[in-house]
């Protein structure tokens, strides 16, 4: 890991092991305690189901950490027999001051204000990872910040973002990535307004490419729209059409109207302060040539 890269004000290093003093005991049951830090946001997940937990702990490598400051904490029930909610498509409403999440695998009560929820889920780290993104986009929206369908990678201590919809090129254009790049996701890129600047931060979020990307990060110098042609070239987006395309790009799915407001406003913030360009690209290395 590159050493000036850094996060907040201290370096990320982590290692992945669950030390002893991480195992808790409640009500006669060991519990397994998980603090996965991603962008800054750290979240607690407590769970007796130790296979569970032993997944976890591989599936967030780079991202397990001691911080004892968390953003929220979650009890975790697995669960094997058949659907645990009826929703067929992610929900997630605001009632009796907290947040209900919902998918066929998994259901998420999580109240903001005490900083204390429940996750109940099929026993995969992929429903954890569902639940985790809608947690974070969540706390994302009320920070002004985002996740982002777009890849992202760090050259020359700046972040570069590849937006686009499945198919678009995303982990392609990563995969070509020359040694002097750092990737930060292939996938879903984590984005935080500090000041008069946003940051892209690494994330576990993976897409095709199937590995973490670096727990590092830097401020944003431009965002990309992936374009396939047959040659590689940029064009300018103006900041109304790259607001439009950068909302069609943001994960989110409340359908509160307070937050969808302030995901609006967020959107056209990060348009005026990041430039924004279609990227024409063919499946080459010498894409990079573009990004510096």
């Amino acid at each position: 890991m590159h050493p000036a890269f850094r996060v907040g004000e201290e370096a990320i290093s982590v290692s992945l092991k669950l030390h002893e003093s991480d195992a808790m005991t409640l009500a006669g049951t060991p519990i397994e305690r998980i603090v996965i830090e991603i962008g800054r946001t750290a979240v607690l997940l407590r769970t007796s189901d130790h296979k569970l937990a032993k997944m976890l702990l591989d599936r967030y490598n780079g991202f397990v950490t001691p911080a004892e400051n968390v953003a929220a904490e979650f009890e975790i029930e697995s669960h094997d027999g058949g659907p645990i909610s009826s929703e067929q498509e992610v929900s997630v409403r605001w009632k009796n001051d907290q947040w209900i999440i919902e998918r066929g695998d998994f259901r998420v009560r999580w109240s903001p204000r005490r900083r204390a929820g429940t996750i109940r889920q099929a026993a995969s780290p992929f429903a954890t990872d569902s639940a985790l993104r809608i947690v974070h986009s969540l706390v994302l929206a009320s920070e002004g910040g985002f996740l982002l369908h777009a890849a992202s990678a760090i050259r020359n201590g700046r972040a570069f973002l590849f937006a686009g919809a499945s198919g678009a090129g995303k982990t392609t254009i990563s995969s070509l990535a020359p040694s002097d790049v750092v990737l930060l996701s292939d996938e879903i890129s984590y984005i935080r307004r500090e000041g008069n600047t946003y940051r892209a931060y690494g994330t576990p979020f993976t897409g095709e490419l199937g590995r973490n990307g670096e727990n590092v990060s830097a401020p944003v110098e431009k965002l990309f729209f992936l374009v396939q042609a047959s040659s590689n070239g940029e064009a300018c987006v103006g900041r109304s059409e790259a607001v439009g395309k950068l909302l069609k790009n943001i994960l989110f799915f409340s359908i509160e109207t307070s937050l969808i407001e302030r995901m609006f406003k967020t959107a056209v913030d990060f348009a005026s302060c990041v430039p924004a360009k279609n990227l024409l690209f063919s499946p080459e290395p010498a894409i990079w040539n573009l990004i510096a």
